[in-house]
Parts: C-alpha cells; structure tokens; sequence
C-alpha cells in the first residue's frame, strides 16, 4: 500500500464522565475502503465528528498525507479534501433538491442575485456524477428517505473529496439505490479516493472492504484484512463474546385477528385489506416506494384515508389522527425516529412516558415518583443505563434512541405495535435485543406489523410477510416458505415468480 492519505494518532475524547475515545488510532489509504464497525456507542461517531470539525479531540492529532493538520470546523475539513455522508439526513426538506445541493454556496449573477438557472445545471451535472434522475427542481421532503440518501451522496461526491466518510449510507437505500452506489464506490477508487466506510450490513462491509477496524467501548480492539477475517471474527470483537443466530426463534401461535383493515386506501395506497392476529410477527415487504410506510401512517392514522376502515378485535377504530390510533391501542415506531419517534431535546424519561401520561397523573398532575419507577422499569427491560434517564435523547446513540422510542409503547401496553425499519442503523448487539424483544412481544399476545428493507431480517423474524408493490398487497408468505430471491421476484412483478 501507498503511504496512509489520512491517520488518526491517540485520539482521546472525554463527556464528563464518560470517556467516548480512549486513545484511539486508525489509517486510511488512497483508494482504500476501511471499514469501520463496533456497536452503538463504541466510539465510531465521535471520531467521525472530530474528522469532520464539529468536535475537538482532548488528545491526540490528525495528519493528512504526512502532515499534521487542523480541523476547526466544516469548512476546515472540506478544504482538506473531507466529506461526510451522514447517517441521519443533513438536508431541509423545505428546499428544492438544487437547493440543498447549492446550500452554501450558492451561484451569484454578475448583480449579487442567486442564479438558479446556473444552480439547477449545476445539480443535473451533480446526480449525472451517481448517474440519477432526481428532478432537481422537486422539493426535497417531497422524495422518499432513500432518494433523499441519495442527493446527500451526490453533494458529496461533488466535493472531490481526498477522504470520504460513509456512515450506514445503504441503511435507507433499495437494492437498485445500494448497487448504484457499489459502483459509485468502484469508481471512486479507481480515482484514489480513501473511504471509511460504517456500516451494520456484514455483507456490505466482506463485499466493499480492502480492511476492517473494530472499536468496542471507545477503545481500539484492532484491524485486519478482510480476507484474514470472518464474521464470527469480527462480531466476537465488537461485543466481546459469542452471538448466536441472530433471527433464531421457536414456534410461535397466532391467536384471534387483532388488527384488520378493510379496503383501505389513501395517500396513493390501496384499497388493503390484511389481518394481524394476536402473538403473530407479520413483515411488510417491498421496494422503497412501494407504499409500506405510507400503508403504516394510514392504519396510525397520520396521513388521512379516502376509503376503507380499521378494525381492533373486531371493533371499528378507524383513526382519524394518531391520537385516535394510540386511544385504540396502536403504537407506531416511525422510521425516521429523530424526526418523528422522539423529542430530542427532552430528557429519556419523558419520551418514554409521553404516552402514559393519563396512567400516570391525576387531574392532570403528572406523579414524578411513579413515573421514574415505570420510566426505570422499562429501561432495565431494554438495557437503557438508569444514569442515562435525565439525558437529553439527542445525546444517545442511535440504537438507545431506538430502545427509547420502543419503551414509549412497551409503557404504553398497545394490542398492535407497528415497527418501521426497528433496526435501521443499529449495532448487531442491539439488533439481537431487538429481536428477542420482539419475539417476547408476540409471546405475550401484542399483533405486531415490521416494516423491513432488509430481507434476510424480514424472512428471519416473521410469521408471515406480505409483499407490497405500487401501493397494493401482491403476495402473501408464510416466512418458512419464503426466499429472497422469490419475495424480490414479486416486489419487481418477475413474470418469473413463483408462490
């Protein structure tokens, strides 16, 4: 290998008393992917923060190609030739896709005016560079997480960048979105580019990685080659023991239907009719824009219907807003759980009572003490640190945000819980509680509704999976019969599927 384009050198990073970096170091070469991994909270995004200027380190230096170097802020990283590709969106949906893509440095005429004939050209020769057709003049909220994603990547791309940071860049992309930017990684290093790649996905990091670097708890465990390494390897270093299977459950028995829709149709979906019964896991399965979540708003009532209604054990419950949907005994878990699941600047324990409050107050009286033993309870259930109670839920990692979005409903005892990618960006370890949570759940009676782009997770924790494809249910799978190849083969509509 050439001589490293970019070293991190005992790299140390203290909040209070928790100390997130503890001497830390890592390499990158010129036309290298590296891949990154450890658990939620093993370090992986403070160092990237410090990468990127947002955060100074207490120890420890940064050298670009030999040459100690200085990152004060943003601007300090992109003119050294860093870019970072977020895992959780960096965008205003508000703004067109031009917009967010010029942000900052927006082209001017000779008068001072924003020339937006210059910046929409600048952004079709932006997405032509990851070879997309996103019409830059579509407003960005307007477009699914996954194109989102994907306008994030090509405002990176643009930059040139010596180093580029890729954190769980697939975590919201459909297979097409994903092997588009494979071979947008190929290209870039052909062209020298040096990636760090974080990721979840094991078969993304085997199929992209020259190396791999595992941190656990803010320390270095260590790197190898890919080819030297196996999963076992590499998960035994990131939590420090032995997982098993990660999708392994017994037999589960479905009771009576609990939720039920009926010709239900809105927002382009529909009319659906499905049934989840009782201690029964059933996965929606699909392409990103085949109308999975928008399905889920409908049946929480976040989005309005045309037509069709929703039964709870047989009684009409059709909601007319989420208010209606949790007084009937829905709890939704979005997939944009910063944006949607939590708020973010208050503390754990009120974004896990949120709501429970009625249970928990008289004449409109919150009872404190009750409500930290039943906040504490939840978070021992969940493996939540009790210290971490009185914390802002923006200062946790992503997968204790997830836990914490998750508790809200476990609090809350709902009939039917829907869960929109449970897992997207979270670490193996916590995906295993996840799932045993989740099994625990349908054990216990609750009918659950999984939104799951990754398909070996869906086949692996359901019962059953319907298929969705331009809004409508297609097929239906009972999970044991199912295979990756046939539930793609009916989310494309193959004329090749076979049932």
């Amino acid at each position: 290998m050439s001589a490293p384009v970019l070293q991190l050198e005992d790299v140390s990073k203290r909040y209070g008393a928790t100390l997130a970096l503890d001497h830390v170091h890592f390499d990158l070469h010129a036309g290298e992917v590296h891949a990154l991994m450890g658990e939620n909270g093993a370090g992986k995004s403070t160092l990237m923060k410090i990468l990127a200027g947002n955060i100074d380190a207490d120890t420890g230096r940064i050298l670009m190609d030999g040459a100690e170097v200085t990152v004060n802020g943003p601007a300090d990283a992109a003119r050294l030739g860093i870019a970072i590709i977020h895992q959780e969106l960096n965008t205003v949906p508000a703004m067109t896709v031009a917009e967010n893509l010029a942000l900052g440095k927006e082209p001017r005429t000779r008068f001072g005016a924003l020339d937006r004939a210059r910046m929409v050209a600048d952004a079709k020769e932006k997405l032509a560079r990851i070879n997309s057709t996103i019409d830059p003049n579509q407003p960005l909220g307007t477009l699914s997480v996954g194109m989102q994603q994907m306008v994030e990547i090509a405002r990176a791309v643009s930059e040139n960048a010596k180093v580029l940071v890729l954190d769980e860049p697939t975590a919201a992309l459909s297979r097409s979105e994903a092997q588009q930017l494979y071979r947008l990684i190929a290209d870039m290093r052909q062209r020298g580019v040096g990636m760090i790649y974080i990721s979840h996905r094991m078969e993304e990091v085997w199929l992209l990685a020259d190396r791999i670097t595992v941190f656990r708890d803010g320390r270095y465990v260590g790197t190898g080659q890919t080819a030297d390494l196996t999963e076992a390897d590499v998960v035994r270093m990131m939590v420090g023991r032995e997982i098993g299977a990660l999708y392994s459950h017994g037999p589960r028995s479905a009771g009576a239907p609990v939720l039920q829709t009926h010709g239900l149709a809105g927002n382009g979906i529909g009319p659906v009719d499905l049934t989840v019964h009782a201690g029964e896991v059933v996965c929606l399965a699909g392409l990103i824009g085949s109308g999975r979540t928008e399905l889920a708003r409908l049946i929480f009532g976040a989005d309005p219907r045309h037509s069709g209604r929703v039964t709870i054990r047989g009684k009409d419950t059709t909601p007319r807003d989420p208010v209606d949907a949790i007084h009937d005994g829905i709890g939704m878990v979005p997939e944009d759980r910063k944006g949607q699941g939590l708020f973010l600047d208050h503390a754990v324990s009120r974004n896990i009572a949120i709501s429970s409050l009625a249970k928990l107050s008289t004449a409109g009286v919150i009872h404190q003490d009750a409500e930290k033993v039943a906040v504490l309870e939840q978070m021992a259930h969940l493996k939540l640190r009790a210290s971490a109670i009185d914390l802002p839920a923006r200062a946790l990692s992503g997968g204790n945000q997830q836990k914490t979005a998750l508790a809200r409903w476990l609090l809350r005892d709902c009939d039917v819980l829907i869960l929109d990618e449970p897992t997207r960006g979270v670490d193996i370890g916590a995906k295993r509680e996840i799932y045993e949570l989740i099994d625990a759940l349908a054990r216990a009676g609750t009918a659950i509704l999984v939104i799951s782009s990754d398909l070996p997770e869906a086949i692996g924790i359901s019962d059953r999976l319907l298929v969705m494809r331009e809004g409508r249910i297609v097929a239906e799978l009972q999970s044991g019969d199912a295979s990756e190849e046939n539930v793609m083969l009916h989310a494309t509509g193959s004329k090749l599927h076979t049932v």
